[in-house]
């Protein structure tokens, strides 16, 4: 202790000897005493607390403490304090902004927590606290509060209707898988790719998927991917893990990088049984890597196989359409021609009768019955009598000429009325 003492004196500017000289020669019954000892040589208040502060934080390692949260409060300038209690004590607890960060969600009031920390003292006031740095949840209460507030926050924003999800190419020619370079997951899809279709073209976008800065290596290749804009689809994965590992999925920055990518993506984030905010997010959630990679390419054999019988059938189907385009284009061609014959006969019918009516209104036919024409001198038929004179020219035509002569005389016919 009081090499403690001499310490803070020392580093308060101090001098201990002369103080302990002094005290020696003012009262004899003070010899071999050190500061705090006796009211002859008392410390300072902020060296009694700066002497706390040391021993409290030298002393106990940092630790895990488990209590219920009360009085929680967050600061404007993102500090959050509050008291973590249980039925006997309670103690101050205070996470810094730097930390918060690290922590997936503020906890409810009256919510159970465990809490690591370290114990410190703010030495101005000789308040002891408790320095959080991570918080868990007992149970799955904080977990769930924070992966739903990112769902409701993404699903107010539409990334998780499942109207925008995207079909996955038949045959892409170029898949980027987002992963860790030295997990099982890329080996995993490379096999699975090369195996069922050889042609397809694999590319590592290497990223860390758990940890410190896994968020910010996520989101970083994701937009190189997408600024790249060669592969026909993306797949992010990463093998199974505890919900601490897997966390970096859930987080909103790593949904909305995928969701904003501008092509098809896959997810496939630990075993069958765990679903993080990324699967809802991706436009298909496959169980696990290899299943994944058997979601996204095709096999190549069964493709050609479909290939081949999908040109069968259609060479099939094109036959038969000629065929029966030729029988009904035969069966055309008859038609048209009894309907082409049907209508010429019709139609000479009917020119015949026609030809008949005009023949039968024809002057010539009237003259073959016995009837000539009389016209005069000008060539004007005159149907009466009266319209000649003696003397005047007349043309009378016959059905095979026609004879010119000169009216001797006009006779009228009595019966028809006629006059002279």
């Amino acid at each position: 202790m009081t090499e403690r003492l001499r310490a803070i004196s020392d580093a308060r500017g101090v001098d201990m000897g002369r103080q302990e000289s002094t005290i020696r020669e003012s009262s004899p019954d003070a010899r071999g005493t050190f500061p705090g000892e006796s009211p002859a040589m008392p410390i300072a208040v902020s060296d009694l607390t700066y002497l706390t502060k040391e021993i409290v934080e030298g002393s106990v390692p940092p630790q895990w403490v488990r209590g219920e949260v009360t009085g929680l409060k967050v600061h404007r300038n993102g500090h959050w304090y509050f008291t973590l209690r249980d039925r006997a004590a309670q103690l101050r607890c205070v996470v810094w902004a730097s930390d918060t960060r690290r922590i997936v969600a503020v906890p409810d009031e009256g919510m159970d927590v465990v809490v690591r920390g370290r114990l410190t003292m703010f030495a101005a006031r000789a308040d002891l606290q408790l320095r959080v740095v991570a918080i868990r949840g007992v149970g799955d209460g904080l977990w769930r509060k924070a992966f739903e507030a990112t769902c409701e926050r993404l699903r107010a924003d539409g990334l998780l209707d499942p109207a925008r999800k995207r079909p996955l190419p038949l045959l892409p020619r170029l898949v980027a898988v987002v992963t860790s370079p030295d997990g099982a997951v890329l080996h995993d899809v490379i096999s699975v790719i090369a195996r069922r279709c050889p042609i397809v073209q694999v590319v590592a976008v290497p990223a860390t998927v758990q940890g410190d800065g896994a968020v910010d290596s996520l989101c970083a290749a994701l937009r190189r991917v997408a600024v790249w804009r060669e592969a026909d689809l993306v797949i992010v994965g990463r093998g199974g893990g505890s919900r601490e590992e897997l966390w970096t999925f859930n987080d909103e920055r790593v949904a909305r990088a995928l969701a904003s990518c501008p092509m098809p993506t896959v997810a496939a984030i630990g075993h069958e049984v765990d679903v993080t905010i990324c699967d809802l997010v991706a436009d298909l959630r496959a169980a696990t890597p290899s299943a994944a990679a058997e979601a996204a390419v095709p096999v190549l054999s069964d493709l050609v196989a479909q290939v081949r019988e999908s040109c069968f059938a259609l060479e099939r189907s094109a036959r038969l359409v000629v065929e029966r385009g030729g029988a009904r284009l035969r069966a055309s061609s008859r038609h048209a021609a009894l309907a082409s014959r049907g209508i010429v006969e019709r139609g000479r019918t009917r020119v015949e009768t026609l030809g008949g009516r005009l023949h039968a209104l024809s002057p010539l036919a009237t003259m073959g019955r016995g009837y000539v024409l009389a016209t005069d001198a000008h060539g004007r038929l005159q149907k009466h009598a009266s319209g000649f004179a003696a003397g005047d020219a007349m043309h009378v035509r016959f059905v095979d000429g026609r004879i010119e002569s000169r009216v001797e005389r006009v006779v009228p016919d009595a019966s028809a009325g006629g006059t002279s």
